[in-house]
């Protein structure tokens, strides 16, 4: 029996070869679709799966209010760890990672420096980490190879890019100029690792971190705990634990808030509490959180991809079952001759699923073809790395599978049970099926809904770029147009200010300054105290980022001043600030300029406030904005701190810039590399995930109109082959191919019309939704609804023209002959 509904489908598919075409590709198309989605998002969920106790493994993090500001960050205090695990029995083990700054690593050869780079990814840790977390070792012992100080343990790309092979134990690698013996190689890390590092140092290597072990308010640690197996496969443990927190920090983060001079810090409001967050949803779980993490993702998007591969498959579905229904009067007379001749009715619904799932099994099959073809485009798209051979591993083939299943289920179950209920004397006496109006409103129902999701689609990627366009393009406070930024300028000790000076003496450059930090890059994080005035509303903690710099960096960068003035050398201004305006609003002072801040530890020092600067991102362009100030230092302040020099060139001086900047970094320090990157560049990479999400985004959409195209063609052509008579008869009686051409047009654009006015409503819903997580987005306007109508009524009218004037072109004496 069933090789018998298999000889029938397959003779079908012969036969009706254009249908065919269309079912098969449409299908094609939309499974080929669905799994390149499925792809991205089980990669994006995945990510941290690898460890071997990855269910048992969470981040702590911190979150707080300091004078109405919440936030919420990755970066905990160093002394949380162990306080967690003394105080509750259910944490197995802690272990802390603290983000070292960029570093020269040289590899010396008989005396000589062979090998010399500027590393980035370059992690200090306990001595357990490895232990805890479970990094796959290749050499060396996880459990001492971070005992000693001065010990590293570097991944095997870095052993074969310093040595050119991975067994290096023992050997040593200079790092800003201090020995380190390589005690350990571990395998590199898997993409799908949050955590990323190149080098691992012990902890007890950064005396910083020592230092502020008894403060509860310097959030530079990251901390993992381990539970045990019975509280780590329990919610409700995990949560009861979270809820004892609060007695932790009164007792422990009290006496701290005092010795920085906020004893009634908790008291007056303030909040300071730990959260704890599964390593596994690092990746998609940190969005609007403050982060050292540089490769994110972004669960809305993950979010969105999952629903648009389900309507993909679905409209490909919808085509199927629209064409299947449109030519049921094709097959009116071979379901009334079956009947008549004994079959049931369960038969012929099996023959009609059997063809539905061959098309499918077919169409999954040349699906995973035009996958193979277009991966290495959507790799360019999303930003990964997939290869051929994922899509022959049992997972995918098992997805392709079960996909095939479910789309020939659900794309033939309508036209088996509709085709199956006809009258089987009906049919034989009239020789045709009438088309009832219930079944009329089901076949347009479909292709209004096939519209709805495209139009809704088209609006999402207006939507999407129209937003990244705005979010490039904002009055940022400052320009970030030609400037170049030396990193690390501080490996040039006490000539960091020579330097600078060379630079200024270039025609190229324009201005140059130095700066402990600069936009997106981070700041100094610390309480501070606004000095009481008799203005209400005074906060009584802020808690405010800074950097500290010359006199020179307003004017390099352009940072606009909206009151007051920059630092001169007129001024005594080694006590002076300026602020930005969120600092001004959370403060409350309506007159900011001669106003005091107090530094609360050590001596309480005082700076006034000398001026007021407009708004930049100083962490992130997704993070809310936060009080943040400019404050003066000499260059000797420099020396010992991580530093920038940043430099303004001139228009079409680039090229040239480079390479003479480059020349006179290579006089001050001949063994270092010359590290640098520009910020225009800097603002552009941290748009990324919303580009990455524009451009996938652009692409689906363009896919689900091919789709919804492919079936309003098949429509047309058999609404056209319907009416061949009809078309010669009023060829013959007059009627112009535009008027034939709008009388078969006519119906199907009445039915995109109507998909325009139902999905505007629904398009402005789900992008007011998407839009409401970005701290400057743009106002939804009607010419974005218009524009996406007038492109999907083009792109239909298109689609439906080019069979109307093939049918109303065709000569009407074929069509009429055999009357």
């Amino acid at each position: 029996m069933l090789l018998n509904y298999l000889k029938i489908a397959i003779r079908n598919l012969r036969t009706h070869t254009v249908y065919s075409f269309i079912n098969l590709f449409g299908l094609a198309v939309g499974v080929a679709s669905c799994l390149l989605i499925v792809l991205f998002v089980n990669d994006e969920r995945a990510y941290d799966q690898f460890l071997p106790n990855a269910s048992r493994i969470y981040q702590l993090n911190t979150a707080g209010n300091f004078g109405g500001s919440d936030f919420t960050a990755s970066g905990t205090p160093p002394p949380l760890g162990k306080t967690v695990m003394q105080e509750h029995p259910e944490v197995e083990a802690y272990t802390r990672l603290f983000k070292v700054m960029d570093a020269v690593v040289q590899r010396e050869h008989n005396g000589k420096v062979n090998r010399s780079f500027t590393e980035a990814q370059i992690m200090a840790a306990d001595s357990n980490f490895l232990q805890v977390l479970g990094f796959s070792t290749l050499l060396g012992d996880p459990a001492t190879c971070l005992k000693e100080p001065n010990s590293v343990v570097v991944t095997e790309k870095i052993a074969r890019k310093y040595f050119g092979k991975p067994n290096v134990v023992g050997q040593v690698l200079k790092i800003n100029s201090d020995p380190f013996k390589i005690t350990g190689v571990l395998a590199d890390l898997p993409s799908q690792s949050s955590i990323q590092f190149d080098f691992l140092t012990p902890m007890k290597n950064y005396g910083v971190v020592q230092y502020f072990d008894w403060s509860w308010v310097w959030l530079n640690v990251a901390t993992y705990i381990r539970l045990n197996e019975r509280v780590a496969s329990d919610p409700d443990r995990i949560q009861a634990l979270e809820a004892r927190f609060p007695a932790m920090v009164k007792k422990y983060a009290e006496p701290a808030f005092q010795r920085i001079g906020q004893p009634d810090f908790l008291k007056n409001g303030g909040r300071w509490a730990f959260l704890i967050q599964p390593i596994t949803d690092i990746h998609l779980g940190s969005g609007g959180m403050s982060t050292h993490y540089q490769n994110l993702g972004d669960r809305q998007q993950v979010d969105t991809f999952t629903v648009v591969a389900v309507f993909i498959v679905v409209l490909a579905c919808v085509n199927f079952m629209n064409l299947a229904t449109a030519r049921s009067v094709k097959r009116a007379r071979e379901v009334g001759v079956r009947k008549v001749l004994g079959s049931h009715r369960s038969t012929l619904i099996a023959q009609f699923l059997t063809e539905s799932l061959l098309y499918s099994f077919m169409a999954s099959l040349l699906g995973l073809g035009l996958v193979t073809v277009l991966l290495p485009f959507f790799n360019q798209l999303a930003g990964k790395t997939f290869s051929a051979d994922v899509l022959t591993s049992a997972e995918v083939l098992a997805v392709t599978g079960v996909l095939a299943l479910l789309v020939g289920l659900l794309a033939g179950s309508y036209p088996a049970f509709y085709l199956t209920s006809f009258n089987p004397v009906q049919t034989l006496k009239n020789g045709i099926l009438k088309t009832s109006l219930g079944q009329q409103l089901t076949r347009n129902g479909l292709v209004v809904f096939q519209f709805v999701v495209s139009t809704v689609l088209i609006v999402g990627t207006i939507v999407v770029f129209a937003q990244l366009r705005f979010a490039q393009n904002k009055d940022l406070g400052l320009n970030k147009e030609n400037v170049l930024v030396v990193r690390n300028a501080n490996r040039l000790g006490q000539n960091e200010d020579a330097f600078r000076q060379e630079l200024t003496r270039l025609a190229e450059v324009s201005n140059a300054s130095i700066s402990t930090s600069v936009p997106l890059q981070g700041g100094f994080g610390d309480f501070y105290n606004p000095v009481q005035t008799a203005e209400k509303q005074i906060a009584k903690d802020l808690l405010m980022y800074s950097f500290m710099t010359d006199y020179d960096l307003v004017p390099t960068l352009n940072i606009r001043l909206i009151q007051g003035r920059n630092f001169s050398p007129e001024f005594s201004d080694s006590l002076s600030v300026i602020l930005n305006e969120t600092a001004v609003k959370q403060i409350g002072w309506k007159n900011p300029i001669g106003q005091s801040l107090v530094y609360p530890g050590g001596v309480r020092q005082a700076y006034k406030v000398i001026g007021v600067m407009k708004d930049f991102d100083m962490e992130s362009v997704r993070s809310a904005m936060v009080p943040f100030a400019l404050f003066h230092e000499s260059s000797k302040s420099f020396e010992e701190l991580n530093s920038y020099v940043v430099a303004r060139i001139r228009p079409g001086k680039v090229d040239a810039a480079v390479k003479k900047i480059e020349a006179i970094w290579k006089r001050f320090k001949p063994d270092t590399p010359f590290d640098y990157t520009f910020l225009d560049n800097e603002f552009a990479n941290a748009y990324r995930t919303e580009q990455q999400t524009g451009r996938v985004f652009g692409a689906f959409t363009a896919l689900a109109i091919f789709i919804a195209c492919l079936g309003l063609f098949g429509l047309t052509t058999f609404a056209a082959e319907q009416r061949t008579k009809e078309i010669g008869v009023r060829k013959v009686l007059g009627a112009s191919v535009a008027s034939i051409v709008g009388l078969l047009s006519k119906d199907f654009l009445k039915l995109v019309i109507l998909s325009i006015v139902i999905a505007s409503p629904i398009a402005w819903y789900i992008m007011n939704q998407w839009l409401a997580d970005f701290k400057y987005k743009i106002d939804l306007e009607w010419w974005m609804f218009v524009l996406a109508g007038g492109l999907a009524l083009v792109i239909a009218f298109a689609t439906v023209s080019f069979q109307s004037i093939k049918a109303a072109l065709t000569n009407p004496t074929k069509s009429l002959k055999s009357e």
